[in-house]
């Protein structure tokens, strides 16, 4: 039996406990078909769903996505605007669903330069699902790796803390993804081969797997065979 199949068939295979995505590609994958760059995004928006199903059965306990990052805001206003309106829309429409599979929504980022009522939704599906069971779904919003960081070095020196208190546990209790286990494995679509300020401090010893395809092209079948390869890796954490 092949080692998708048996990570399919829920065997003893070693599943990541975390497992970060960052969705690069929606906009190539429109330009190639001659379509404008939020059709793209419309597409990758589907092939989000169908992965985060594909790792609840694949076991996978946590999944965060790099869904929008500091640096998006450079885009047009037009995608930008887009981008925002399909994320909101996608999480209203979804919402009952995620709730039906016991999804707990969480979202990672400074979420303060959204609007109001985008913030409501996300608040407001974050305490919807809050009790589910999990799998844990991440939502990387307005993020940015040094963003993060900064914005914890802040917190931690307004705290007045002593230098020898500060350790790797608590600045890691000041990131935005507190609570989040750091991710075993890191995915990027689309032939990038770099991490683009996903996650610094939670990665420095995540399995890196680079893939050409590009996000709406993503399928359950390549998220089970990158599964199948982090099975077979020797994790040695530095050692």
């Amino acid at each position: 039996m092949a080692m998708n199949e048996r990570i399919e068939a829920g065997a003893d295979a070693r599943i990541p406990v975390c497992v970060g995505i960052i969705m690069d590609g929606n906009r190539r994958w429109a330009k190639a078909r001659g379509l404008p760059a939020v059709e793209g995004h419309r597409v990758g928006s589907e092939t989000l769903k169908d992965i985060a199903r594909a790792a609840k059965e694949a076991g996978v306990q946590h999944l965060i996505l790099y869904t929008f990052s500091t640096e998006n805001w450079n885009r047009s206003e037009e995608e930008v605007s887009y981008l925002l309106s399909m994320i909101g829309q996608f999480i209203k429409k979804e919402l009952e669903y995620f709730i039906t599979e016991g999804g707990v929504l969480h979202y990672v980022g400074d979420l303060s330069r959204f609007s109001p009522d985008f913030q409501k939704i996300l608040q407001e599906s974050e305490e919807k699902t809050a009790h589910n069971p999990g799998p844990h779904l991440y939502f990387a919003l307005n993020y940015g790796g040094r963003q993060e960081l900064l914005a914890a070095i802040r917190t931690i020196v307004a705290e007045q803390l002593r230098p020898e208190d500060i350790t790797e546990t608590v600045v890691a209790n000041h990131l935005q993804t507190k609570g989040m286990p750091d991710p075993d494995l890191i995915i990027r679509t689309s032939g990038e081969q770099r991490l683009s300020g996903f996650l610094p401090w939670q990665s420095i010893y995540s399995e890196l797997f680079f893939t050409d395809t590009l996000w709406p092209d993503f399928s359950k079948e390549e998220f089970n065979s990158i599964l199948a390869e982090y099975a077979a890796r020797e994790r040695r954490h530095g050692k």
